[in-house]
């Protein structure tokens, strides 16, 4: 089938193709990457969750923190959140010489989401186009966009998603509605809107999804010309002619967040761009670990499969003799008030026997089975934590109010910080979570990456651009 071909499309007053760079978390996109993407004619992404900045020489400034409590870390969090993202920004800004547009990207359960993003807009007037924005039900977004004069693009994974947020404030701010991103839930890298409607192991279709979204927006008076960003499993146009110039579907862009990985320009550590050339299909989990609640997507390398392994050493317990709670837990905990069916007890015996000797206790009245270095690491980790997210399960804290979920820190999950800023810095990819798309796997068979090949962000844009 011949391959249509793209036209450019207006975007914040300028005419650039509707392509867009993902914006990938923790230093996973930065100024060179999406300036690069923006030079090419597209939309480049900078992230905004926790990117770095620079010393007078150029170097990367760590993010290391002094203040003894969470609040006071929290608040060092967010200085360098809007300090970085001013930074990154700025620089894409340059590197773009004026072509394409500059979007940032922000998670909205990220600790201090709402302050960093009004500190960043207001230092970069002139230079960031659009704002995307998911993870949650970023209500306030449109109203931040107004303050700004800029565009805004939510990130839904339903017509129904779309539907609560444009009733219950984006109808307030139709005129700066810059796109709709649709990221499939089961395809898309990262953190996802999957709902707990929706199966995990069965995969929709994305064309009805995106219809129905389609016509949630017409029956609000949304024109077609406003486009729905696919996201998520987009790997080369041709796959998507029919989405192309379709009257059902209305304008449509297309969003890459696993593709410009693999470029010149991605400041990803090379070990991480080598392990990308390695993947097979199944290759990349669909998970819920995440500190977040949510679902989410990522390489399934010994840091995953740790927790995978860690969730399935795990028993229910009850404080009293109930049921088939009829023994006493006799290992791996102190106190007697740990009532467990036989058969767990005996489970319980066989892993103290393989090492895992700590017990720790999780919200949903279970203990799993750790090493001790594994219970120093998680107790470390839930001690240090500067509050990255709104909600976080791994350490029981929130980002206002009383500063605390109410519930118990749960030791199946990780801190998530710690482990994107590692890996983005040069940690090793084996013990860090390396998020991905589920086409990641395609790196290895498409001809393109072939003999070892990395190409500019420029050329894989002229590849896209193809149909390839």
């Amino acid at each position: 089938m011949e391959f249509k071909g793209l036209k450019p499309i207006n975007y914040g007053g300028r005419e650039v193709w509707p392509l867009i760079e993902g914006g990938k978390g923790v230093s996973a996109t930065n100024h060179r990457s999406s300036g690069a993407w923006a030079a090419a004619g597209g939309i480049g992404t900078v992230s905004a969750v926790n990117a770095d900045s620079y010393d007078a020489d150029g170097e990367v400034i760590p993010q290391t923190y002094e203040g003894k409590t969470r609040k006071d870390r929290h608040r060092e969090l967010i200085q360098y959140g809007i300090d970085g993202a001013v930074a990154q920004v700025t620089r894409a800004h340059e590197i773009a010489g004026g072509k394409g547009a500059i979007n940032i990207n922000v998670l909205w359960e990220m600790g201090g989401a709402q302050e960093i993003l009004e500190g960043v807009l207001s230092r970069t007037k002139g230079m960031v186009t659009g704002v995307t924005c998911g993870a949650g039900m970023p209500y306030k977004l449109s109203e931040i966009a107004e303050r700004h004069n800029v565009l805004y693009l939510p990130i839904v994974s339903s017509g129904r998603a779309f539907r609560a947020l444009w009733k219950r404030a984006y109808h307030k701010v139709p005129h700066l509605l810059g796109a709709v991103v649709y990221e499939d839930p089961w395809l898309a890298g990262g953190h996802n809107g999957l709902s707990n409607a929706e199966d995990p192991r069965s995969p929709e279709d994305p064309y009805p999804r995106v219809a129905v979204l389609r016509e949630v927006m017409r029956k609000e008076g949304i024109p077609d010309e406003v486009p729905i960003v696919m996201a998520g499993g987009v790997w080369c146009l041709r796959e998507w002619n029919d989405w192309i110039d379709n009257p059902e579907l209305g304008a449509i862009a297309f969003q890459f967040g696993t593709r410009p990985l693999l470029t010149h320009e991605s400041p990803i550590p090379q070990g991480w761009k080598e392990m990308l050339r390695t993947l097979e299909p199944g290759d990349v989990l669909l998970h819920r670990f995440s500190p977040t609640g949510f679902y989410s997507s990522a390489v399934r390398n010994p840091f995953l499969r740790n927790l995978e392994a860690r969730s399935e050493r795990q028993i229910p317990y009850s404080r009293v003799e109930a049921g088939e709670h009829t023994v006493q837990l006799d290992v791996g905990v102190k106190g007697k008030n740990f009532w467990v069916t036989p058969k767990d007890r005996e489970r319980a015996r066989a892993w103290v026997a393989q090492g895992f000797t700590e017990a720790l206790k999780t919200p949903d009245d279970t203990v799993v089975f750790v090493t001790k270095d594994e219970r120093g690491e998680i107790r470390q980790d839930q001690t240090d934590c500067m509050g990255c997210l709104s909600h976080c399960g791994f350490s029981s804290w929130k980002d206002h109010d009383d500063f605390t979920t109410g519930r118990l820190a749960d030791p199946r999950s990780f801190c998530i910080q710690k482990t994107l800023q590692d890996i983005a810095h040069g940690g090793d990819v084996d013990k860090n979570l390396a998020f991905a798309g589920h086409s990641a796997y395609r790196f290895k068979q498409d001809p393109f990456y072939s003999n070892n090949y990395t190409p500019t962000v420029k050329e894989l844009v002229d590849r896209i651009l193809t149909g390839d």
